[in-house]
């Protein structure tokens, strides 16, 4: 295995995404979900390969990308999955809103689980349904789902729940046991649960993860995966997802859904996210190996030179809640981390009310980038905290 390093920044600031045109020079961007890494070589040579064939049309199929997610499955997860039962779409947003619009009637009601990644508040109302917020819970020790409150909300007329897994932005990686107790609920009350699993494949631990769907019966029932290659191999551009569901019940929600819902579909994305679960296993390992000795830089960093931030490594992810609070930041730190430390990073407000005082930091970059983002932020809070104490 090859440790995969990050581009330098010279490189980086010459890309035209969302991460690096969207701040002055001078401001270190850890904030949109993007990795610094360069493409994995099959999935770059993929997309080179459909353009010297001139091949930039319509897609004629999920096949592709159907036979390469279900080897991906059953050598990552042990999850015996159909081709038959994979469809796809552009991303996975627009995933969810379309099983979202199959599940749901419309003015029906969709539970989201705060702080929760945030197009969770505006896609069920794409779908023409209302926002049902159920917090997780936190026990002084770490977050869970819950499963009372969900209850709840169910018996109260719930038509859908989206489930983050792993959890945006705490990379919380569910168990087993919660999953299965999720889908009794389901079943118990006809609820659909539609599963977010686009950062299963960044888990540190590949056995702690478990898809949602091989929980139990109850979970195939009600419940449809979406997920995507493009966090874990970095081509959200690409446009290309995919949507699972293992029942009668949700064949037939996938069935019905606009033949344009599929024909969408990038030709390029098709083809990339295919390599990359066909042929991305030894790239993602190294920027795996990269994110696990970066997760622990930004522990000792914090450590060392901003205490009085909040951290727990991820389970799963390159994202970083940080629990900003004791730094006398307000509700939105990220706004005062850009202003006197130019580093960008992600307002906590965004993922709900309980982000208050929180941010979120994506640490896939280089360790020098990293070094120097925590290192301004520090310097920013010595600074805040001389005029606090002259005032």
């Amino acid at each position: 295995m090859t440790k995969i390093a990050a581009e330098p920044l010279a490189a980086l600031r010459a890309r035209t995404s969302y991460k690096w045109q969207t701040y002055p020079a001078d401001v270190l961007p850890l904030f949109v979900a993007e990795m610094d890494y360069p493409l994995a070589e099959p999935v770059q040579q993929a997309i080179i390969d459909r353009v010297l064939a001139s091949d930039t049309g319509y897609i004629a199929g999920p096949q592709p990308v159907a036979q390469a997610f279900t080897g991906f499955a059953a050598r990552t997860w042990a999850w015996a999955v159909d081709p038959d039962d994979v469809r796809c779409t552009t991303d996975v947003s627009v995933a969810i809103v379309e099983c979202l619009r199959q599940a749901v009637p419309v003015d029906g009601s969709v539970v989201i689980t705060p702080p929760v990644y945030p197009p969770f508040y505006e896609l069920p109302l794409e779908a023409d349904s209302t926002v049902v917020e159920v917090p997780l819970l936190f026990d002084g020790e770490g977050w869970e789902l819950d499963l009372a409150g969900i209850e709840r909300a169910f018996a109260r007329g719930a038509d859908a729940l989206l489930l983050c897994n792993p959890h945006n932005p705490l990379g919380l990686v569910h168990s087993a046991g919660t999953l299965r107790a999720l889908a009794d609920l389901s079943v118990k009350y006809g609820v659909a649960v539609i599963s977010d699993e686009i950062h299963a494949p960044l888990t540190y631990e590949p056995g702690d993860f478990t898809p949602y769907l091989t929980v139990s019966e109850n979970a195939r029932e009600y419940g449809l995966c979406v997920t995507a290659a493009s966090k874990a191999w970095n081509i959200a551009g690409t446009k290309c997802a995919v949507m699972i569901g293992q029942s009668d019940r949700t064949r037939l929600m996938l069935a019905s859904m606009p033949e344009e819902v599929s024909a969408r579909t990038s030709i390029l994305g098709l083809h990339a996210t295919a390599a990359a679960y066909n042929d991305g296993g030894p790239w993602l390992a190294g920027v795996m190996e990269s994110l696990a000795a970066n997760r622990r830089l930004l522990a000792e960093l914090l450590a060392e030179h901003l205490p009085g931030a909040g951290y727990r490594p991820p389970s799963a992810g390159y994202l970083a809640w940080l629990d900003f609070r004791a730094l006398g930041w307000g509700d939105d730190p990220a706004a005062v981390a850009l202003q006197r430390a130019r580093v960008a990073l992600e307002p906590g407000p965004r993922f709900g009310h309980l982000g208050a005082g929180f941010v979120r930091l994506n640490f896939a970059c280089s360790p020098e980038v990293l070094t120097e983002a925590v290192g301004r932020l520090a310097e920013a809070a010595g600074q805040a905290g001389q005029r606090a104490g002259h005032g």
